[in-house]
């Protein structure tokens, strides 16, 4: 965890840098529909057809096509920051329909999202779009029944293992009416229409063999997902500070990492480990991040760069030691320093 004191650069230093790829490109978005959403609809046939030969070729598929579908998360992702296409209307519009595909609720995961862009790092604002996190001071003050829920819920087999299955077919099927009207609204468009694809999925092809297909699927590309959007923003050094001291270009340097990923994982990953630059500005659409990064000598500095295997340094890091500056295992509770 990140002191507060430190300097940070002025955004109106970074924006030059950040400015010439905030321009969003139809042909490149156009582009990457196509190349994401046609081969995950292909590796359906696929899926479909290798069932009257053996599951083990249709397991194989659905790895490939959770790779895909983590990749049009992105895309959707992007259409709630209204970067990837030009027009506000068209991202709408387009993300509204990815959003079935991922099962996700645009707008209303979209507002959280924004609420997590606007908060990230703030301790005194967390708990919507975000991995929820204690102090060590709110841990130890929950009785033991919620100190269990805490470490249940922070637990790896849990988070990674039951959370899509939570996250994807129970929570956001659920509309959250203090994030607006408008987005209670859309949720409601939104299980219309995937209940719609899952009878008509049901029906024609049979409940058996869209289960088997789409529920793996969706569980991997969650724990996927999932486990991206943690590490982004859970590991060794990274920045909380206090609403008077919170500072937004450290909760974007300081509170995202970089995750560096080999090629073919930044590829279906949508660019997204360019995390740092996702923050200072989400205008930036995915195609760009990347550019962004090369082209910006001060974007490589001062910023967490984790390798695909260091990544896993950060499971157990489940508490914020404010007093020592830094996120702690349970285990480190019985040291002196941080149980007085």
């Amino acid at each position: 965890m990140e002191k507060t004191q430190e300097q940070y650069p002025d955004m109106k230093i970074l924006k030059p840098y950040l400015a010439p790829y905030t321009r969003a490109s139809t042909k490149k978005a156009i582009f990457q529909i196509v190349n994401s959403v046609i081969p995950y609809l292909a590796l359906w046939g696929l899926m479909i057809w290798s069932l009257q030969y053996s599951y083990w070729i249709t397991s194989g598929l659905v790895i490939i096509a959770a790779l895909f579908l983590v990749r049009i998360f992105i895309l959707f992702h992007d259409c709630g920051h209204n970067s990837l296409f030009p027009s506000k209307k068209t991202n709408q519009i387009v993300g509204f329909f990815l959003g079935v595909l991922v099962f996700t609720p645009s707008e209303q995961w979209w507002r959280s999202h924004a609420i997590h862009h606007a908060s990230s790092g703030n301790l005194d604002k967390r708990g919507v779009g975000d991995v929820m996190t204690l102090t060590v001071d709110e841990y130890l003050s929950k009785s033991r029944i919620e100190k269990l829920g805490y470490r249940l819920f922070r637990h790896p087999l849990v988070m990674f293992l039951l959370g899509p299955i939570y996250m994807f077919l129970i929570s956001h099927r659920i509309p959250h009416p203090k994030l607006g009207k408008k987005e209670t609204q859309f949720q409601i468009y939104h299980n219309l229409v995937l209940l719609a694809v899952i009878l008509f999925m049901g029906l024609v092809l049979g409940w058996k063999e869209y289960l088997i297909i789409q529920l793996p699927v969706i569980w991997l590309a969650g724990l996927m997902g999932i486990w991206l959007f943690f590490l982004q923003h859970q590991f060794e050094g990274v920045y909380w500070a206090s609403s008077p001291d919170w500072n937004y270009v450290a909760s974007a340097l300081k509170g995202a990492s970089y995750y560096e990923l080999p090629k073919w994982m930044q590829w279906f990953s949508g660019n997204i480990g360019f995390h740092h630059i996702h923050h200072l500005s989400p205008k930036v659409p995915n195609y760009y991040l990347e550019t962004c990064y090369e082209n910006g000598e001060v974007f490589k500095n001062n910023v967490k760069k984790i390798s695909f295997w260091e990544g896993f340094n950060s499971i157990g890091l489940d508490l914020i030691d404010i007093q020592n500056n830094r996120l702690i295992r349970f285990k480190d509770l019985k040291k002196p320093s941080i149980a007085n």
